[in-house]
């Protein structure tokens, strides 16, 4: 992936951020696929008043992919709130590893972001290791 492309990537996970629905948590997430055309879909998370009802920022990013026709996620970028530099940052929840695994690779490239910019890369492998994907009902 080149650097505008990673750019946009990032940058739209950051304005999918903002428009979050998170009045319940105050926990905003924007989420960016790019997906096998070289397009990007974005994401964020949506809340609701009965909690399990609520949906992660990868799952509605991977959700505006497949409803453009896309199945294969190259690249994701996640953006969570700014925090320190000895604070967490926000990583994709076990639920949206697996979500993502079903449409890439171990060798799929995870941008965590935040509004100041990049702040760690993953492979879906060191985040989702010995996953169980598709390529297993073959």
């Amino acid at each position: 992936m080149d650097e505008a492309t990673e750019a946009a990537l990032v940058a739209a996970a950051v304005a999918a951020r903002e428009q979050s629905y998170a009045p319940y948590s105050g926990f905003s997430v924007g989420a960016a696929v790019l997906d096998g055309e070289g397009r990007i879909h974005a994401g964020c998370n949506v809340e609701n008043a009965a909690y399990p009802q609520g949906q992660c920022a990868e799952a509605t990013a991977i959700g505006a992919m497949v409803t453009a026709g896309g199945r294969l996620i190259k690249a994701v970028a996640v953006a969570g709130p700014d925090t320190g530099p000895e604070d967490p940052f926000c990583t994709p929840c076990g639920g949206c590893r697996q979500r993502l695994r079903e449409f890439a690779s171990g060798a799929l490239t995870v941008i965590i972001c935040q509004p100041r910019g990049i702040v760690a890369r993953h492979t879906l492998a060191s985040l989702l290791p010995e996953s169980f994907g598709p390529d297993h009902l073959d």
